[in-house]
């Protein structure tokens, strides 16, 4: 009775202490959402529709078209004292209809990175991070007399998260380093197998695979080079140590680059490129041009 009255006790004694501790989370929590002093958030949303017609007797050439396109981007970052939390999130689509043929896309893309940091001085911090990507819609390889089914939402999907150390001198660039880099690929669409035997690395007859063991390199350079000029990239590198070798090293590369013509009209070219040899053995690119309206907000202005 001795016993069970003790542990009883001591159960009783890591609640009490729990609630407490989630109590006082929550309430710097609460604290930190009602102070904007340490937030920095931005979102900015941009629309673009280019059109082209030719009479049936149009000598010049030329196919008639109407082609639309989006991007929506938003961060909230999170710095006080040694701590931040950074997020940053990126929606891309496009669809464009050519005469005689039926709709299509044109740039599809989901991005989202988290990243928790503590600072060890003013360049070098330790994080934890993870980023998700994947795509809105089906993606159809139109090589072929009938559209092939190659790609769609949650197939594939990859989620990496990392944690080491990173490298940050000023606002603009940013390096992270993690010796410790879990990776999971999902290809919930068991039907893509059929028309990409790679079937993006995930075994056959499953829908997820998961690489435990293995480095990632992820920088970013943003740098605004004037009111109306601006570059936003991305590089990330994924190693897995157990199939380590120059050719099984993923790489990717995003660039978008703003020029904004008056308040609210901009130009956007964004880019797009691939090397996994999971997908394909060659390397992917993708590029889009456009002429549109971009409006952006923030909570400092």
């Amino acid at each position: 009775m001795k016993k069970l009255f003790t542990l009883c006790l001591m159960v009783g004694w890591f609640q009490f202490s729990f609630a407490q501790d989630v109590e006082d989370l929550a309430e710097q929590i609460i604290e930190a959402a009602k102070d904007t002093t340490y937030w920095d958030s931005e979102f900015s949303v941009g629309l673009n529709f280019n059109q082209a017609a030719f009479s049936g007797n149009w000598k010049a050439g030329g196919v008639s078209s109407i082609a639309f396109g989006s991007i929506a981007s938003a961060k909230a970052n999170y710095a006080k004292d040694k701590f931040s939390w950074d997020n940053q999130a990126e929606f891309i689509y496009g669809l464009v209809k050519n005469d005689g043929q039926e709709l299509r896309k044109s740039n599809d893309r989901i991005f989202f990175d988290s990243k928790v940091g503590y600072k060890i001085n003013e360049k070098w911090g330790y994080f934890a991070s993870l980023n998700f990507i994947t795509q809105f819609t089906h993606g159809f390889d139109y090589a072929a007399d009938e559209p092939i089914l190659v790609s769609g939402f949650f197939s594939p999907a990859f989620i990496t998260t990392g944690f080491g150390f990173e490298y940050k001198p000023n606002d603009e660039f940013a390096l992270r380093l993690a010796p410790f880099s879990p990776r999971f690929t999902f290809v919930t669409n068991t039907d893509i197998i059929n028309n990409v035997p790679e079937n993006y690395g995930v075994p056959a007859g499953q829908t997820l695979r998961t690489e435990w063991l293995a480095f990632q390199l992820f920088m970013t350079w943003n740098k605004q080079f004037s009111d109306n000029l601006t570059l936003n990239s991305r590089y990330q590198m994924f190693a897995n140590y157990q199939t380590l070798a120059p050719r099984t090293i993923d790489h990717r590369l995003d660039l978008t680059i703003i020029a904004k013509i008056t308040k609210y009209v901009d130009v956007t070219f964004t880019s797009i490129n691939v090397y996994d040899i999971d997908m394909t053995s060659g390397i992917q690119f993708s590029q889009a041009l456009a002429l549109g309206v971009l409006y952006k907000v923030n909570n400092k202005k």
